[in-house]
């Protein structure tokens, strides 16, 4: 028998994350049956979408949403040998027994030299959000603008270096000066706190006096009210996430964008990667390329310990991380 630890979502959130909405709990975990393996947390994920989605995909008392990559501990499923890494979605656990069909092996191709914990971010779902979102949903084209917002997060990030392969000018918009620097060393033309400047329209028009043929839009609010301003005639906008809103207990209103959406005959659609789930494998690969090459950097937020996953998970939503947080068990 096994003791996995758990962090159970014990109230669901009002406002703002506190320590007693989770709640640690220890569960002993069987021998696997047959087709089953038993699986032990290496890294695991914290990510914005964790607090909208608690609230309509969980009930209290359930463990909290997430992915992981974990060693295979025991297995009596061929297809995942003992010693093996995949990437689960069995949340915030230690340890999780599966029967094998909500798994994905570690690719192959992997290479030695990087860590695992990258299939949680650069090579895992913020690097596929940031490559469907650029090509399916934008159709960025090689010459064109774009603005990205939240761009040193773990989705961010990658968007702005993958409009720089493709010949783009990107905008980067971020909320601290040691964001913003590493920006300039991902290579994005230009960016700025989104915090210290005097007026976001005037940093918007500095940036790309020409106008903007794409926004990737991590952020929601007042911000996606003024940038829409700033899109060109038939601009497009890629909804990512909105997570200037995610924590407000009072809705936010206005000022309602359709007259200008109407003027400028702009497209915004949102979108979440698994609409191209079927692509992963080809996608993962090209991702994998273009780190190999120095093409795409990756930075990390690590945080050690599995105890302190609320800590992580609320510092995130504050914009505490530069690039992917990662818990490190």
């Amino acid at each position: 028998m096994v003791q996995a630890k758990t962090w159970i979502l014990a109230k669901h959130f009002d406002g703002f994350p506190k320590d007693s909405d989770f709640q640690l709990k220890t569960e002993e975990l069987p021998e696997p049956k047959d087709g089953e393996v038993l699986l032990e947390a290496v890294f695991l994920s914290v990510d914005p979408y964790m607090r909208p989605f608690s609230r309509v995909r969980m009930k209290e008392g359930e463990v909290m949403i997430g992915t992981q990559v974990a060693k295979v501990i025991q297995s009596k499923n061929p297809a995942f040998p003992v010693g093996s890494h995949v990437v689960g979605r069995g949340g915030w656990r230690t340890h999780t027994l599966s029967d094998g069909t909500d798994l994905i092996p570690i690719m192959p191709e992997w290479p030695q030299d990087v860590s695992l914990s990258l299939a949680l971010g650069t090579i895992g779902m913020p690097g596929l959000t940031a490559l469907y979102g650029i090509e399916e949903v934008l159709g960025l084209q090689k010459g064109e603008t774009l603005l990205v917002n939240a761009a040193a997060g773990a989705v961010g990030s990658v968007v702005g270096q993958i409009a720089k392969i493709k010949g783009c000018k990107v905008v980067g918009s971020a909320g601290s000066d040691a964001k913003v620097a590493f920006l300039k060393e991902l290579g994005f033309d230009e960016a700025f706190n989104y915090k210290t400047v005097g007026s976001l329209e005037e940093a918007l028009k500095k940036a790309a006096p020409e106008g903007y043929d794409c926004l990737f839009e991590n952020v929601g609010g007042s911000f996606s009210s003024v940038a829409l301003h700033q899109m060109k005639n038939f601009g497009r906008i890629a909804v990512c996430g909105s997570i200037s809103v995610y924590n407000d207990s009072t809705p936010q209103t206005g000022p309602y964008p359709h007259l200008t959406m109407i003027f400028k005959q702009i497209k915004m659609e949102g979108f979440m990667q698994s609409r191209w789930e079927h692509k992963n494998p080809e996608s993962l690969k090209r991702l994998v390329g273009w780190l190999k090459e120095g093409k795409l950097q990756s930075r990390e937020h690590v945080t050690n310990g599995f105890e302190k996953m609320p800590a992580a998970f609320m510092g995130l939503l504050q914009g505490d991380n530069i690039g992917k947080a990662i818990i490190a068990v």
